[in-house]
């Protein structure tokens, strides 16, 4: 009596992996292209911090705290932090962490600052994508390597594509906040001067909610550092693989040395993106 009625039966994920079913069959080359994209745009980053050698890029790192966060000490603290990780014995893993983190958040960039301004330009748009992104943001972010790996197989790609879906909502949201809020007298006032639509979106608009967008990048990029990690379940080399080994081992320090420098990497990155929606 207690029991919910069996004949109430909605068969939702034959329905889904019927979906899947029918894009593996019908779209592999399609998957296939967008594969050989993000590996080669991953490759790249990862090569570029790999070659610049640490002596290098700490200090560059502790300049971009100095210019950016507007505090010497700031600067000092970030090269400090790389010390640290370098001292761990996990420099070339936190560069290659880094490397799928920025690869992750430039896609992100690139679907989700697009879709934001539309959805602000459009109230059907954002109808249609706000019952989405709500799905995306509230979906545990395990479900997102089962796809992945369906399509991709094992390996970075199957991380960067899963971090890629989590990431790139609060991009498109703030993006379309921004574009929303920004004081209809200054639209009307470029208008009345002749701007052209897409005038009043570069030169009104789009300045004007940069902060609300780069609180989104800022968003977006701790998202994208945190998905990262759960990629290394997946094949995606990095610190969070070698979490995983602590954890198959038992071994404490080993994984405390790795979350820190996981971290220490997320305060550097968060600092940073931070400043740009303070800049005026």
């Amino acid at each position: 009596m207690f029991e919910f009625p069996e004949i109430i039966d909605i068969p939702l994920a034959k329905g889904i992996d019927a979906g899947m079913d029918w894009l593996l069959t019908h779209l592999d080359g399609f998957f296939d292209a967008v594969g050989f994209i993000i590996l080669q745009v991953v490759n790249g980053f990862e090569a570029v911090f790999l070659f610049l050698p640490w002596f290098i890029l700490i200090p560059l790192t502790g300049l971009a705290g100095w210019k950016l966060v507007g505090k010497w000490k700031s600067g000092v603290t970030f090269m400090v932090m790389l010390l640290l990780i370098g001292s761990f014995g996990y420099w070339d893993l936190a560069m290659r962490t880094l490397a799928l983190v920025i690869a992750s958040v430039f896609f992100s960039l690139l679907i989700g600052i697009p879709l934001g301004i539309r959805m602000a330009r459009s109230d059907r748009t954002q109808a249609i994508l706000q019952p989405a992104l709500d799905a995306m943001q509230t979906m545990p972010s395990f479900v997102y390597l089962i796809p992945a790996l369906m399509f991709f197989g094992m390996g970075k790609v199957p991380a960067m594509f899963a971090t890629i879906i989590y990431a790139v909502p609060p991009v498109i949201r703030l993006t379309n906040v921004g574009i929303r809020t920004v004081e209809r007298e200054a639209v009307e006032a470029s208008q009345a001067f002749g701007a052209t639509p897409r005038q009043v979106l570069w030169d009104v608009q789009l300045p004007l909610a940069k902060p609300s967008i780069m609180v989104g990048v800022n968003q977006t990029t701790m998202m994208a550092l945190a998905m990262v990690v759960m990629g290394s379940m997946i094949g995606a080399k990095g610190l969070g693989m070698e979490v995983l080994i602590a954890i198959s081992r038992i071994e404490v320090g080993q994984g405390f040395e790795a979350g820190l420098s996981i971290v220490i990497l997320a305060i550097i990155i968060d600092r940073i993106t931070h400043s740009f929606s303070e800049k005026k």
